[in-house]
């Protein structure tokens, strides 16, 4: 597997699909949802399989002087081997080259585990966004 950050139109594309699939698909969220106004100023990332299928998508953005991270997810098959964790590392490196020591996202509630083991920590009660349950998570790096 490896990440890229998406420089091209094709790169995006498969960012979008991946989004597409997990979102819009599998989790029902209203495509006029996932797609908002935040897509040209965020810093876009696609995991590739080995065979060079788009796997995972994440973006990055800067909110308030912080590091938000956002738009995690990785198909169904691959979850659980290691896919997100080379997502997130990608990320990491990315706001650590740019010298942003902390950052935060929203995690759905079934992801906080995952998150935690990366060093996230819940910082909200719980909200919906999308309909679906989260928490306000940060790190410093």
């Amino acid at each position: 597997m490896i990440v890229k950050q998406a420089d091209s139109q094709a790169e995006m594309k498969d960012a979008y699909s991946v989004r597409t699939k997990v979102f819009i698909h599998e989790q029902n969220v209203p495509a006029e949802e996932e797609i908002d106004q935040y897509e040209e100023e965020a810093k876009h990332f696609v995991l590739y399989d080995d065979h060079g299928s788009p796997i995972g998508a994440g973006r990055f953005r800067l909110v308030d002087g912080m590091g938000k991270v956002e738009r995690i997810c990785v198909l169904s098959d691959v979850r659980s081997k290691g896919a997100g964790t080379m997502l997130m590392t990608a990320i990491h490196d990315e706001a650590k080259k740019q010298s942003i020591h902390e950052l935060k996202l929203n995690a759905q509630n079934h992801a906080i585990p995952f998150y935690e083991k990366l060093g996230y920590q819940v910082v909200s009660e719980e909200f919906l966004d999308a309909g679906i349950p989260h928490h306000t998570m940060k790190m410093k790096i």
